[in-house]
């Protein structure tokens, strides 16, 4: 079976007032696009009769089932796991909307899971927990994974999130993902080798600034000092993340013992002053003298939505780079464009777990797509270059057999 991108609707569902929401708001056209939801299963092969049926389920079922017993590799490919990830949440973090459990998460749990399918061609089959309990969640997804090729956590809170995808990661030899944090890590460290790239510099000329600790400022951070950036400073809402705070949490902590190697102190804008980069993943607005104290040539990634921390017209006043998360300006950092390649690499290849290595090809792939296009207003590609998936999944595999991780 496969998920299909599909919205089914019944004839009896499409009257004029099928599409409002549970008040009496005027028709939304988003309300009409989720009706029925965003997706279905859909068989890959035919039951059309008696024979189809025997060889689909009973009798013809069980000899695949008895050999996947005595050699437990074959439930490769004699089923759909290796070509299947779980998108599994418990609400926490949902978009810019934060904790509103499992029920109303799947939305955007089926946004995910038709992305996964439309982008990289890998299924995905989204589950929303019950709990937010990290012991529940991790024994949960463990006596899931049979089922699957491939975990991809999705907006589930900080500091939680790094505990359940560090037990995951033990436990499980399956990928498992934590997109929020380290896809936009991928997109953002791609977008940045483009902007140096551009402006005739290297990483590790660079320092930049990021405001946000939470799951995907810290994962930025890590990831673009292992890529080779020269120094990253990240804040949070009591100022920068240095090793002379009290009030650190053991990530934050953690995180102050790697970044800040100017030693730094105080807010926002004492780290942005004289800065290369500015990275958002907070939301909040910068004031406009902070930007323009950074460094002449700056690059700014205001990655908010809906409203970016430095909206791209004041941005444009100082910086040479200006990258969002909309999909209405130039440079969207998006991680559509990342996990499904990822994803797609890893599980053709069967590998074991995603490795810091196969996050750097699948950067540079995506970097590598822009090629001699590349200009200030175009550092990233669009998610709908249909480059960038096979970029990405080629880039991925690779690196996953360099990297010993590969089981075919």
């Amino acid at each position: 079976m496969a998920a299909e991108i599909v919205n089914p609707r019944s004839d009896s569902t499409t009257d004029s007032n099928s599409d409002k929401s549970t008040t009496d708001e005027p028709f939304d056209p988003a309300f009409a696009l989720h009706r029925g939801g965003k997706m279905a299963v859909q068989a890959t092969v035919p039951v059309r009769d008696k024979d189809d049926l025997s060889l689909a389920y009973t009798p013809g079922v069980a000899k695949v089932c008895s050999a996947i017993k005595e050699n437990p590799e074959l439930v490769h490919d004699y089923t759909w796991k290796s070509q299947v990830v779980a998108v599994v949440t418990d609400g926490t973090a949902v978009l810019g909307l934060g904790d509103i459990g499992p029920e109303a998460s799947l939305p955007v749990m089926e946004g995910k899971a038709i992305l996964f399918k439309q982008f990289g061609g890998v299924d995905a089959v989204p589950i929303a927990l019950a709990t937010t309990d990290v012991d529940e969640i991790v024994e949960t997804v463990v006596r899931l994974a049979p089922s699957f090729g491939g975990v991809n956590l999705e907006d589930i809170s900080a500091p939680r999130c790094f505990e359940i995808e560090r037990r995951l990661q033990e436990r499980l030899d399956i990928p498992v993902f934590h997109d929020d944090q380290h896809g936009t890590a991928v997109v953002t460290l791609a977008a940045l080798r483009n902007a140096a790239k551009l402006a005739g510099r290297s990483l590790g000329d660079l320092r930049a600034v990021i405001s946000g600790a939470g799951a995907a400022g810290a994962a930025i951070a890590k990831f673009l000092l292992a890529a080779g950036l020269g120094d990253v400073a990240v804040t949070d809402r009591k100022g920068v993340v240095s090793q002379d705070r009290e009030d650190l949490t053991d990530v934050k902590r953690e995180l102050a013992e790697v970044t800040n190697r100017a030693g730094i102190t105080g807010t926002l804008e004492n780290a942005l002053a004289g800065a290369d980069v500015f990275i958002g993943v907070s939301g909040g607005t910068v004031p406009e003298a902070a930007v323009a104290s950074m460094a002449p040539g700056a690059f700014v990634f205001a990655m908010a939505n809906p409203t970016p921390e430095v909206h791209p017209d004041i941005a444009h006043k100082y910086a040479s780079v200006v990258a969002t998360g909309r999909s209405d300006y130039p440079n969207q950092i998006n991680n559509v464009l990342a996990f499904p390649g990822i994803f797609a690499g890893a599980l053709q290849v069967r590998a074991s777990r995603i490795t810091e290595g196969m996050k750097i090809a699948a950067a540079n792939a995506l970097a590598d797509v822009v090629g001699d296009e590349l200009a200030p207003d175009y550092v990233i590609p669009s998610p709908f270059d249909e480059r960038v998936a096979p970029a990405v999944t080629a880039a991925v595999a690779a690196a996953a057999r360099a990297e010993g991780v590969a089981r075919r």
